[in-house]
């Protein structure tokens, strides 16, 4: 047996089902599309989910890919054993409803024996107990022996999730001998050591299982398989785990250079060597393709798992920033499968050392505070679900990460408490993405309609344009006629109309026919490649067969264009200003304005926007012509065309060009030329994440009701300040300087009328023991006065504390000031605002010389007045 690296594999398995005449795929990305069902990609058939339904059309009936995928149910067990991982890739191959069990069990023998020359009499299978179709193929046409085909269960070897497509399995097993058994007597296949290792599982979807959960034979079954490549390697290199794997060891032997440690010499370090060598791969390719740190979604598992890496970093040494270090050995090792990682190198670089540089700044302050909490922990060793939420939020612990540095102590956390605490605040995310693998399964209301019915786009070229009304679907049932007043959903045979997609806003206007009008509010793409026109029926009686004219609503279609053009010019001069790191990162069009988000690591300057804003507006003004033209992907980056992150592209593209300015890859609608756009103008830029700013923008109509605004706003001034345009900078100057001024006669003034109180306020000091104490009602002063008034008291005081209250509308606000000397003698001005809000139904606290607090019930002022000498007397040393 040849020993062969983990890219040499994948590249025999893609080769080997090209000869079967498959279709090679790249990778999809791990951020899912159009699936609510996953967070992310986490299987080699996930993103194939739309051709196995019948949702979409795949470009051929064989398919073989190597998809990436990450799966984190398991992150806490990664490191504390070497079989656990969050990265890993899928090799497989698929037919949609070509060929089924003869092939995919012959072509999987023949590359297991013949590309890999693994040795026969190492190789056992496992089938579906019920199975017999391809017991036979196993027993009589590859002539494996029937006692090295084993019958498992349907837990074991039948593949379903919820209704629909669903079958047996069988799975391909390696004997890895002796060397590898647990030395048990019964050890044989299903052992739980590492003696029999699975790496191939071929599933057979041949039913489809209904409500009534019999399972209907399919007219055209599926063939889907996966192969784990780590696992594959791990065979064919002869190693114990997926970290003496070629690719996966260059890594971890990097990280123990650079940190100054050898692997396999103590426990402790090797789970952080194998906590990092794992963690940098899922985060270089999830960063490759868009994800950004943040509190929610996949955002937050990128942020678990560097975050994760960066802590163990610290437990091996590391001082600083490093992850970035690392990333450049895993996009060395596999760039050439993933040129994505190459082109995207200086980006992920910037993202890790952004998000690892804020870890560092909250990461000593959390662990104190962590350790806080384990020094008041009860005899239950639980840390709370509310301090755990705490450190998460505040200090940005991960709660596996807060988990990890308990269990080293011997201590947990409540989990369930921390979940609820959680719900709150991701509700609208968990909500947006759902939770349910099953609804990916789920047939829409588009998947029942006749595939033969879908939707030419023609709205490059027309915003009118004859049509049939091919399908009306009213409260999600598909129906045949609509009448007035009712809300439907119509799909065309050709429509003008410019679906969202791309950041662009959905066209909106009228469909027309003899008998009916219909507004069109929305339209949005389907599967099955149709358009759904969201619309409400104005007039008449509209039935599917009618024919119609579908109009665009000009004005905003204009408008629209003019935005979304605008941004392809707004791209080119950030990277002519901020330089070439700058990449969109999400946009949106809309008729009044557009919003755009680009890659970049600080805020930027005035002067940069404004050189921005200014460069934009000149390239509108060349009046250059904007061309659109077809190419395939590679010829258009041979041109220089700009493909915008993480964006899915097929074979053939649609460039569009502004003169000789811009080039970019783009499906949305343009003007003809740059001077239709007008005038430009930034409104705001911001930060919306870690690396990533965001441009607020208008054009055309709405940039001169922007201007129209100002001149008014400009109007209004000068009519105030009886000046006129001309004099309005220096007027408002003037009138500046002459309110600082009156500000400082009023403030000379409350300080005079101040001190001459301070006097009065004393002479009616108490004391208790050695403390004098004054409480002081101070007329409804704001805190600010009040601090300067208790500055002023304890100053005089010098060994005591002034109590001041301001009695508001809906709270009276307490404010207590102890001199240094008070606090020396065991003076707490904090615990005692908290004792006495108490009283008057409210909180409070603060430092010992120094605290605040408000009551709600006003009634207990005396009572608190009463209460304040015997707190000061248990204070005093």
């Amino acid at each position: 047996m040849e020993k062969l690296g983990l890219n040499e594999i994948r590249e025999k398995f893609l080769s080997f089902f090209e000869t079967k005449d498959h279709l090679r795929l790249k990778s999809a990305s791990l951020v899912p599309e159009k699936d609510k069902s996953l967070l992310l990609i986490n299987s080699g058939m996930a993103p194939l989910k739309p051709y196995f339904t019948g949702q979409e059309t795949p470009p051929k009936e064989r398919v073989t890919t190597c998809q990436k995928c990450i799966r984190t149910p398991d992150i806490e067990r990664v490191g504390k054993t070497a079989r656990h991982g969050t990265f890993f890739e899928m090799l497989g191959n698929f037919s949609f409803g070509n060929y089924f069990k003869n092939e995919a069990i012959a072509w999987a023998w023949e590359f297991c024996t013949q590309w890999l020359k693994l040795p026969e009499d190492r190789l056992w299978v496992t089938i579906y107990q019920d199975d017999d179709e391809a017991f036979e193929i196993w027993n009589k046409k590859i002539g494996i022996n029937p006692e090295r085909i084993v019958r498992m269960g349907k837990e074991d070897n039948f593949w379903e999730i919820g209704l629909g497509p669903c079958g047996p399995c069988s799975e391909i097993y390696y004997d890895r001998g002796e060397k590898y058994s647990c030395g048990k007597p019964d050890c044989k296949l299903g052992c739980d050591c590492d003696r029999y290792i699975e790496f191939w599982n071929l599933v057979f979807t041949q039913f489809d299982r209904d409500e009534d959960g019999n399972y209907n034979r399919l007219a055209n079954p599926n063939i889907d398989t996966g192969m784990g490549l780590e696992r594959m390697s791990v065979i064919m290199q002869d190693v114990d785990n997926i970290f003496e794997v070629d690719t996966i060891r260059n890594t971890l032997d990097y990280i123990c250079s650079l940190a100054g440690v050898e692997y396999g010499k103590d426990e402790k370090k090797d789970v952080s060597i194998r906590v990092i060598t794992d963690h940098i791969r899922s985060v270089t390719f999830l960063i490759s393709d868009g994800v950004i740190p943040s509190n929610e979604g996949r955002g937050y598992v990128l942020r678990r798992l560097l975050r994760r890496g960066a802590r163990h970093g610290k437990l091996l040494g590391f001082e600083g920033p490093f992850l970035s270090k690392v990333s450049k050995k895993v996009i060395e090792s596999y760039h050439q499968a993933y040129p994505e990682l190459k082109e995207k190198e200086d980006y992920i670089e910037n993202i890790i050392n952004i998000e690892e540089e804020r870890f560092e700044e909250t990461l000593e302050q959390g662990l104190q505070k962590l350790q806080e909490y384990i020094d008041s922990m009860d005899d239950s060793r639980t840390l709370s679900g509310e301090a755990a939420f705490k450190l998460y939020d505040t200090y940005g612990f991960p709660l596996d990460l807060t988990k990890d540095i308990l269990e080293e102590q011997g201590l947990k956390v409540d989990e369930k408490a921390f979940m609820n605490e959680m719900e709150r605040q991701r509700e609208r995310a968990r909500t947006a993405r759902g939770d349910n693998e099953v609804e990916g399964w789920k047939e829409d209301i588009y998947s029942k309609l006749d595939k033969e019915i879908k939707t030419i786009f023609v709205g490059y070229d027309n915003l009118s344009y004859p049509s049939i009304i091919k399908a009306i679907i009213a409260d999600n049932t598909i129906v045949d006629k609509a009448s007035e007043g009712m809300n439907i959903n119509v799909i065309l045979s050709e429509t003008p109309f410019y679906a969202e997609s791309g950041g662009q806003a959905a066209d909106t206007g009228l469909i027309e026919g003899t008998g009916f009008k219909l507004d069109v509010k929305d339209c949005k793409k389907v599967t099955g490649g149709r358009f759904v026109h969201y619309c409400k029926v104005l007039e008449g009686e509209v039935r599917v067969g009618d024919s119609c004219t579908a109009n665009v609503d000009k004005k905003r279609r204009f408008a629209t264009s003019r935005n979304h053009s605008v941004t392809h010019l707004l791209h080119r001069a950030l990277r002519d200003i901020l330089g070439t790191h700058v990449e969109q990162a999400g946009s949106l069009v809309e008729k009044d304005r557009l919003r755009f988000d680009f890659s970049h690591f600080k805020a930027m300057t005035n002067e940069e926007l404004a050189s921005v804003e200014k460069e934009v507006n000149s390239a509108i003004w060349r009046s250059m012509d904007i061309t659109v033209s077809e190419a395939t992907i590679d010829e258009a980056k041979k041109m220089g065309a700009i493909a915008l992150f993480g964006e899915k592209y097929g074979d053939i593209v649609r460039v569009v060009k502004m003169g000789d300015y811009s080039i970019e890859l783009c499906g949305g609608t343009h003007m003809k030329n740059t001077s239709q756009i007008g005038m430009f103008k930034i409104i705001s830029e911001g930060g919306i994440a870690a690396g990533v700013r965001r441009i607020e923008a208008i054009t055309g109509e709405a940039l001169y009701e922007y201007l129209l605004n100002k001149e008014n706003i400009i109007a209004d001034a000068c009519s105030k300040l009886k000046s006129n345009e001309d004099e309005l900078l220096r007027k408002i100057e003037h009138t500046i300087k002459e309110n600082k001024e009156l500000e400082k006669e009023i403030q000379s003034l409350k300080d005079k009328i101040a001190d001459s109180s301070i006097n009065s306020y004393l002479s009616n000091a108490q004391e208790v023991g050695s403390i004098k104490y004054i409480v002081i009602d101070t007329d409804s002063s704001s805190i600010e006065d009040m601090r300067a008034l208790g500055d002023k008291l304890k100053e005089k005081l010098e060994n005591g504390i002034a109590i001041m209250y301001s009695i508001g509308s809906d709270k009276t606000t307490i404010l207590a000031m102890a001199s240094k000397k008070a606090v020396s003698s065991g003076i707490h001005a904090g615990n005692i605002i908290k004792e006495v809000t108490k009283i008057g139904n409210g909180s409070g606290g603060g430092r010992p010389d120094m605290a605040q607090g408000g009551i709600k019930d006003n009634s207990k002022l005396d009572e608190i007045k009463e209460a304040i000498p015997m707190l000061i007397k248990k204070q005093i040393k």
